[in-house]
Formats: C-alpha cells, structure tokens, sequence
C-alpha cells in the first residue's frame, strides 16, 4: 500500500533514510548522515512524503516537490 506519511512513520523512515545513505555513499562518512539525522526528521514532517507499505511494515517512501522526485529510498529488506 502507498500512502502519505504519518507522524508515526517518522523513526522507520529516517533509518531507512540513514541506511541507504550510509550504503550507497561509501566515499562520505557515515558520521556525516549521522550528524543530519535528527534535521532530515524535521525536514521530512514538512514534505510531501509518501510511504510504501508491506504487511503493515513500511519498506520504502519517496519525496516529492510538485512533479519532481525529490528522492526515492528502499529498505535493504526490500
């Protein structure tokens, strides 16, 4: 299922955020992620969000400003 973000999604969300960062750019260090963490919390509560579930777990989201992908993002589970 996809829907917006909620308020509650916020922790699952970031450590997807923070892991896929810290995966796929290898070349900056994780402190650096780490360091913007709680700020990307702030700043995705403001956004359009929205989640991708999979049995009541939320394994992926995207951002999005107007038409524009913002930033797609996808749980290692996934």
């Amino acid at each position: 299922m996809i829907r917006e973000l909620q308020k509650a999604d916020i922790n699952k969300v970031t450590d997807i955020w923070l892991d896929t960062n810290v995966t796929a750019h290898s070349f900056i260090s994780s402190q650096y992620w780490q360091n913007n963490f709680e700020l990307v919390k702030e700043l995705l509560l403001q956004a359009t969000v929205y989640v991708y579930e999979d049995n009541q777990e939320i394994q992926g989201f995207i951002g999005l400003n107007d038409e524009y992908i913002e930033g797609i993002f996808v749980s290692n589970e996934m």
